[in-house]
């Protein structure tokens, strides 16, 4: 095994495990569920997640600095998108494991 392999994979351990502390906040995974199959704009986001447009916003930010959702404008809208694919994976895959009819 080369050490640039060790390096890339200790870049993906790194960058899990920023993403799932910031993912370890109830309303932060909620916005990450809203957000799983498409762009939204912040507005639909409070909608769905059913918190205040301020906090949702600063929970947004949050997501944002730790790389995790990117956002444009568009017009008077702020739309936000998760911006890797293994976030949506790993979200997907909490939401099996812990979403389940079985556990209803």
């Amino acid at each position: 095994m080369s050490d640039m392999t060790l390096l890339e994979k200790e870049e993906d351990i790194e960058k899990a495990t920023r993403a799932l502390k910031a993912m370890a906040h109830p309303l932060r995974l909620k916005i990450l569920c809203a957000l799983k199959n498409d762009e939204l704009p912040v507005l639909e986001i409070v909608k769905q997640v059913g918190s205040s447009q301020s906090n949702i916003s600063q929970h947004i930010d949050i997501l944002r600095t730790k790389d995790i959702v990117e956002s444009r404008r568009d017009g008077n809208k702020i739309l936000c998108k998760v911006k890797d694919a293994k976030i949506l994976k790993l979200v997907a895959n909490m939401q099996a494991v812990f979403c389940t009819a079985d556990d209803i």
